[in-house]
Formats: C-alpha cells, sequence, structure tokens
C-alpha cells in the first residue's frame, strides 16, 4: 500500500494571499525570514488579512537561511508561550521548513531534533495547531511537501526532517511573491524544482500518481525557466506553478541521492568562507547522477522517456540521456551557475578557482560520502551506491569528470 498527501487546500493565482482572511482560529504565529516580505507589504498584508479574520497575530522573524537547529529551538519557545493555533510560514523554504520543525517542537516539547529526524516516525500533530505556508520562491515547493531541511551547524551537516504530519494543512500560491526574487534566487529555485521532478520520476517509489506531475512540471521548467530568469513575468508566475507540481510529485515519490550530496556538502565548507547553495548543489551534480543512475536498465528508460517528453530527440536510449544531460547543462550556462564544486565562486557564480580548495574536499571526501549514503533521499534512489562509488561521484562533481562507473 502507497500513500499519496497534499495539503488540504491549495490556494493558488494572483491575490491568493487573501484566503487568509477566511482562517478560523484564535491566534496566529508568522513565521517569516530576512527583510524581503516586509520591505515589498507582504508580510503587513499577511498580518491585517489574519485580524481581519479575527486573530491575534504575533511574528517569529530573522529566520535564516539554511536555518538552524538552534533557530527552531527558540522558535517553537516563542510558541510554547503565544500558543497559537494557527501557524504561518511566509518567505522562501527557509522560513517554512523552519516553522515546520517548531511546529513539532510545539506541539511535542519534550521531543529531541534527533526523534524529529527519524524518517516518518514524527507523533501525530495538529493537537495544538494547524499549519499555513505561503512561498515566495520557485523551487523547494515546501508549502506543499513533507520534508523539512534544517542544518546542524557544529556538524556542517543539512538534515531532512521527513513526514506526512508536516504537510501543512494549507498552502498559499500566490505567484505576486515570486515576481520579488532577484536573478541569482530564479536560477537556483529552478534548477532546485527541475531536480525535484527528475528525481520524483526516477525514485523507486514514483507512482500512476506522482509521474504525470511530474512530467508536465518538466515541460513547463523547459519553457519557462530560462525567460523568467531574464525577467519576463508571465514566465515568472508559471514557475510559481510548476515548482509546486514538482513538490507534489516529490513529497509523495520521494527523491535521490542529488538531494542527498547537496544536503550533505551545502554547509560542509562552511568554515571556508560560504555554502554550497542548495539550489546550485542540485543544479551541478543533476548531469552527474543521471550518469550515474542510467548504468540501471528501469533508470534509464525512465530518464529517456523525459528526454521524449521535452522533445530532445535521440534514436537510442544513451543517446537520449546524453541529450538529457546536456540540455540541463547548457541550462546551468544559461542561468550562470558552475558545472562543479571546484568552479564554484564564494557568490555562487562560475570562478577560475572556488571557494573549496582541493586539499579541503579530499580531506572531507570521505566523511560526506558516508553522511550522504546515510541521508534520507537515497533510500528512493534508483541505483545505490556504495561510499566508494559515492566518492568517486563526489570527486566527478568536484572536477566536472565524466562518470564512466
Amino acid at each position: 500500500m502507497a500513500r499519496f498527501t497534499l495539503p488540504r487546500d491549495l490556494y493558488h493565482g494572483k491575490g491568493a494571499l487573501e484566503a487568509l482572511k477566511t482562517f478560523k482560529g484564535k491566534k496566529a504565529m508568522v513565521c517569516v525570514g530576512g527583510g524581503s516580505m516586509k520591505k515589498f507589504g507582504f508580510l503587513d498584508k499577511t498580518v491585517n488579512y489574519l485580524k481581519e479574520a479575527g486573530m491575534e497575530v504575533e511574528l517569529f522573524e530573522g529566520i535564516e537561511p539554511d536555518p538552524s537547529v538552534d533557530t527552531v529551538m527558540k522558535g517553537a519557545e516563542a510558541m510554547l508561550k503565544f500558543e497559537p493555533d494557527w501557524i504561518v510560514a511566509i518567505g522562501g523554504g527557509s522560513p517554512i521548513d523552519a516553522a515546520k520543525a517548531m511546529w513539532i517542537k510545539y506541539e511535542y516539547p519534550d521531543i529531541t531534533f534527533e526523534d524529529m529526524c527519524k524518517v516518518f516516525g514524527i507523533p501525530s500533530l495538529r493537537r495544538k495547531a494547524q499549519f499555513c505556508a505561503i512561498s515566495s520562491t520557485s523551487g523547494t515547493a515546501t508549502e506543499v511537501t513533507a520534508f523539512s531541511i534544517i542544518t546542524d551547524y557544529n556538524k556542517g551537516i543539512k538534515y531532512p526532517i521527513a513526514d506526512f504530519e508536516i504537510t501543512p494543512d494549507v498552502a498559499i500560491v500566490d505567484p505576486e511573491l515570486a515576481e520579488t526574487m532577484p536573478k541569482k534566487l530564479v536560477a537556483h529555485t529552478g534548477m532546485d524544482a527541475i531536480t525535484h521532478a527528475v528525481e520524483a520520476y526516477v525514485s523507486t517509489a514514483h507512482c500512476n500518481y506522482t509521474d504525470p506531475l511530474a512530467l508536465h512540471a518538466i515541460k513547463m521548467i523547459q519553457s519557462d525557466l530560462v525567460d523568467s530568469y531574464n525577467g519576463d513575468m508571465a514566465k515568472r508566475d508559471q514557475m510559481h506553478d510548476a515548482q509546486c507540481l514538482a513538490g507534489m510529485a516529490f513529497s509523495n515519490a520521494l527523491l535521490g541521492i542529488v538531494h542527498s550530496m547537496a544536503h550533505k556538502t551545502g554547509a560542509a565548507f562552511a568554515d571556508k568562507g560560504a555554502h554550497i547553495i542548495h539550489g546550485a548543489a542540485n543544479a551541478m551534480y543533476l548531469p552527474k547522477v543521471i550518469a550515474f543512475n542510467a548504468k540501471n536498465p528501469e533508470a534509464a528508460a525512465r530518464y529517456a522517456e523525459i528526454a521524449d517528453f521535452m522533445n530532445l530527440g535521440g534514436n537510442s536510449t544513451e543517446e537520449k540521456i546524453k541529450l538529457l544531460i546536456a540540455y540541463l547543462r547548457k541550462m546551468n550556462d544559461d542561468l550562470n551557475i558552475p558545472h562543479c564544486i571546484k568552479n564554484y565562486g564564494a557568490d555562487s557564480y562560475p570562478a577560475d578557482q572556488g571557494f573549496v580548495p582541493e586539499e579541503v574536499f579530499l580531506e572531507r571526501l570521505h566523511d560526506i560520502a558516508v553522511n550522504a549514503i546515510g541521508d534520507a533521499c537515497t533510500g528512493s534512489n534508483p541505483r545505490q551506491p556504495s561510499v566508494e562509488e559515492m566518492e568517486k561521484l563526489l570527486k566527478c562533481c568536484y572536477y566536472d569528470s565524466e562518470v564512466d562507473f
């Protein structure tokens, strides 16, 4: 038996934020990140709509990119004091992911972060509060997913929390929020979205309910991402829907080792002055993982189906996969994303020498590989790598070398 879970309600299209006026409750805590939602007026709108619905509203502000365990604990403490019956998270993936984890700790104050990370092991929520997610970026789709990514900075590791319990009750997908994204964020979130869709389509947990969502998301992203990056706001609006469809697919079909590797490399070199931004990591690793997974015949056939759906041409499965890889690499070029860690600059743009020195990468390689194998996303990858194979694959992602194993 399999399960397919989405939010109870999804409000979409311009003006969807007004759905907050219809919420029933007494208290709402609004969780938000930096200043962009305030700067563009969306935070004030959110608060005013909730007040119009008759609620007392409190803010938890300043949730950082790649939210930390410490931030989660502080937010949960604030919720325990305020006692909201609605948790409303607005912004990119970071504030929504953080708020999901806060929600767990709010409902179960004695739970540890380690227990929260047990895959599909969270006890029943909604004893105290319901959850609404309002996305401002077009990539993570955390507004419709059963996932949250939290960083333990003491260990330099990003941990996925995975459980259908943290799928939001309400998702608001209003493209007006996404129109405020800076260009670099459009690129990174867009490549995160296509990675979600591709990994969902080849996942061992894919099914008839997830496949159409994944394929249609891929087709939309192919049509809309680069133009959205170049300032076409109609395409930007389309991308906001496309990433949400990709999220619906992967939340139920799960992901693969592109995400395992991105999770475990993202903060692994923070002491060298930068993070490998999640969407950029996915963009760099996806072509390499496709080449690795394509040694599995079933995965190869499904990658070829994706290439056919994108009308990329090719007369054989092998040729179609090569064309798919080439297309994704060209997208990286069009979006000014580097092809490998070696050339990943501190500002996320291509550089002759990136911020991760070769000797540091090689020194940490084994531990990163072990952590990636243990990531929650590895189990649904179509080809299960050994630690040695993961090390070789990560080297290919560092040097941009061919995957021939």
